[in-house]
């Protein structure tokens, strides 16, 4: 499977990125444009957490984009948020709202050769990564780490803050870890919030059971941390490139630190 990468540590944690691929899977005739298909990636953000290899967490990163399938979605295609707006598990619009595909969506049939090339094999790696780490340590936490535009009215109103911290109302990490978190963040001088708009997704839901051993936590970053976010989005100036010093960048290692101390019980 070339378009998922497993880069393996040893410390009990286990760091995702379920969006940052580009890749369309031969599809790009289909969509509007390969850049319409991409231009909600969570951009740069394994480029952004790189250093957390350093510190003996395990990667799992997917080359897929999310417009093939967003592997951060129920697989049986119940949404995540209901009443509020969203994209599905074979997304047809883009955040804006705009039409990703030319003719046809994928129907019943190509939904779920999807989810049998992709979806499944890249859960069946998660689950793999933290079932080997939780036999070794006993705990172990998910760190689902995401990124999006700081402005996308049609998900939600004016400037998101810079760290979205969720853990689906507290029901899917110990307390001690949302606050310690939660804590750094707030220490930044940045802008934060917990279980607001981003309260974790199919991912840390799924997996997130404190009881068990297994504790899950999303961060969804205000791209803006990290790169130039133009007021109005084209082919010419989107994507931007990652920051060589990213604001951020040290705010992250101070959280990463921290969810490796707790994870070791320290």
């Amino acid at each position: 499977m070339d378009w998922l990468r497993v880069q393996r540590g040893d410390a009990p944690l286990v760091i995702a990125f379920p969006h940052g691929g580009t890749g369309l899977a031969g599809l790009d005739e289909q969509f509007v444009s390969p850049w319409h298909a991409r231009i909600d990636t969570d951009w740069w953000i394994a480029d952004l957490y790189a250093f957390a290899a350093d510190m003996g967490a395990t990667l799992v990163a997917t080359d897929i984009s999310r417009s093939v399938i967003d592997m951060n979605r129920d697989p049986s295609g119940a949404s995540l948020y209901p009443g509020q707006a969203t994209t599905e598990l074979c997304p047809t619009t883009t955040f804006d709202g705009d039409p990703l595909y030319r003719f046809d969506q994928p129907d019943e049939a190509e939904i779920m050769q999807r989810l049998n090339l992709y979806h499944r094999p890249y859960h069946e790696t998660l689950t793999a990564e933290l079932d080997r780490l939780k036999s070794a340590h006993g705990r172990v936490v998910l760190y689902d780490a995401h990124s999006i535009r700081s402005h996308v009215p049609r998900l939600f109103d004016g400037e998101l803050p810079q760290f979205n911290i969720g853990t689906n109302g507290g029901a899917t990490s110990a307390p001690d870890l949302e606050t310690i978190v939660a804590n750094i963040c707030a220490a930044s001088g940045h802008s934060h919030v917990v279980n607001g708009r981003f309260r974790g997704g199919w991912t840390t839901r799924h997996y997130g059971r404190p009881e068990d051993g297994i504790h899950a936590i999303q961060m969804e970053l205000a791209q803006r941390g990290y790169m130039a976010e133009p007021e109005a989005i084209t082919h010419a100036n989107w994507p931007s490139p990652l920051a060589p010093d990213p604001a951020i960048r040290p705010v992250l290692e101070q959280v990463i630190a921290a969810t490796l101390d707790f994870a070791k019980g320290r």
